[in-house]
């Protein structure tokens, strides 16, 4: 399997420029206002003048008579003849001028990041974590100044830059493992696992006593496997300056620790519930649709993902109220911690008409606002002040960490080190999947391949000059 840079060369990046030409809908653009945006540069308001801030907005009274139509790239292909359809209505009440069209894609992730390469893709767009921070104001229209948009709303960092804000959050989501209740009633688990060998415990009891695959890998979805990488932080450390600080300037930060905390713990969980077989048969066969179904009816105990996905598998058949939702085990001085950040954020096309940039900021403030999308999805509204979902009641006396921003000047560092290295956190699925393949086969131990995730780190920090503490 070969490891696809995400990062495209400059010459790369001409070369689609002009064979994608044509893909998603023209906007009218004027001249002056390409060259307003080339003469910005980096950390540059984006705004126009007639633009308001998303706090500034009023829903229903500002730009009441506005007329154009803006075009989504989402990848949320479950939900644009249903709920979003459904939004649409809702919000063309208090804008009938305001046309929606919103267009899916299965590889959304793949398919978005090649398609900013043009300027045409379209005006809303759920940003990749592809983007490096000092691409955003030539990519993004600003949602207004960070400070000001902290008292509004919270997980704002990760498409910020320059104290601009370029990505709103779409909902918030809490790091964890799905699982059925019934399932593990019937595999005689009666504690939730704290550690990550008392999590293998429980899948080897659900192996022995149920008829149920312990763990489901997702493995041939893909984009599934990253979704490991999202516990490496908070979950694993409880230290919301890991992810910016720690893991930037770290020492072989992958390395095992002690007290089984750290990257380490949460790749090992994978590894060793794929050697000692406790995931299904053949991984090169997993169902990601099909899999809804299966933890729904019975047939799967755990699932280690978002809490994003708990409502799809409440769903997904008659037995919702099987469904729970547990923190993931490690344990850090006694105490669990959970990550919480953004899922996908909204980000506003840079090169789309004065009309429709209006129009985009109008609809992402009332998705973020009035439609309630965040608890549709059991996730966290990014509105200060609002209340959890339900679906975080397990998460009673854990607390949440929301990782801090990287220092002043260092903003890039993170994405310089993933990139350079190529391991690609929270962006490629290779090197999970690579977790899995060699515990499958038993040629490699876990040991050898944070060693050489290290080595590569190191090598990438030396590189760009970060100094290691």
């Amino acid at each position: 399997m070969k490891l696809v840079k995400k990062v495209l060369s400059l010459g790369l990046l001409c070369i689609l420029a002009v064979s994608l030409v044509g893909c998603g809908d023209k906007k009218k653009t004027v001249d002056t206002e390409k060259e307003q945006v080339s003469e910005k540069g980096d950390g540059a308001d984006s705004n126009s003048s007639t633009l308001k801030t998303i706090d500034q907005i009023k829903l229903g009274e500002d730009y009441k008579d506005i007329k154009a139509t803006i075009k989504f790239l989402t990848n949320r292909t479950d939900l644009v003849d249903t709920i979003f359809a459904d939004y649409i209505k809702k919000f063309q009440k208090i804008y009938p001028g305001i046309n929606i069209e919103y267009e899916a894609a299965t590889d959304y992730f793949e398919d978005i990041t090649i398609r900013l390469t043009t300027d045409n893709w379209g005006d809303i767009c759920m940003i990749p974590t592809t983007i490096d921070k000092n691409e955003l104001p030539n990519l993004f229209v600003s949602f207004g100044d960070k400070p000001s948009l902290d008292k509004e709303y919270i997980m704002l960092n990760n498409f910020s830059y320059q104290d601009k804000v370029y990505g709103i959050p779409s909902t918030g989501t809490a790091q964890g493992i799905v699982y059925n209740k019934k399932v593990f009633e019937k595999a005689g688990i009666t504690e939730m696992p704290r550690t990550p060998d008392d999590f293998l415990a429980v899948l080897q009891k659900i192996k022995d006593n149920t008829d149920a695959i312990p763990m489901y890998s997702n493995f041939a979805a893909n984009w599934t496997m990253t979704a490991w990488d999202a516990y490496i932080g908070g979950s694993a450390t409880g230290d919301p300056d890991f992810m910016n600080n720690g893991l930037v300037h770290g020492k072989n930060p992958f390395s095992k620790r002690d007290d089984m905390t750290g990257p380490y713990a949460v790749y090992y969980v994978l590894y060793e519930a794929t050697a000692r077989g406790l995931i299904e048969d053949d991984p090169t066969t997993t169902d990601w649709e099909g899999c809804k179904g299966m933890i729904n009816n019975g047939e799967i105990g755990t699932m280690v993902l978002g809490s994003w996905a708990v409502t799809q598998m409440q769903e997904a058949g008659e037995n919702g109220d099987d469904i729970g939702y547990m923190p993931f085990p490690i344990t850090i001085n006694g105490k669990q911690y959970a990550t919480a950040g953004p899922d996908y954020n909204y980000g506003i096309n840079i090169n789309s008409s004065e009309e429709n940039k209006i129009a985009s900021m109008l609809y992402i403030k009332w998705l973020t606002e009035e439609s309630n999308f965040a608890y549709d999805q059991g996730g966290i509204p990014i509105k200060v002040g609002a209340e959890y979902p339900d679906v975080l009641s397990a998460f009673d006396g854990v607390d949440l960490v929301i990782d801090n921003p990287a220092a002043p000047g260092e903003e890039t560092f993170f994405n310089d080190i993933n990139n350079e290295s190529e391991i690609g956190l929270n962006v490629d699925n290779y090197h999970v999947s690579q977790v899995l393949e060699h515990a499958l086969t038993g040629d490699m131990t876990l040991d050898e391949i944070v060693a050489d995730w290290n080595a590569k780190w190191s090598k990438a920090q030396e590189k760009f000059g970060i100094k290691v503490r």
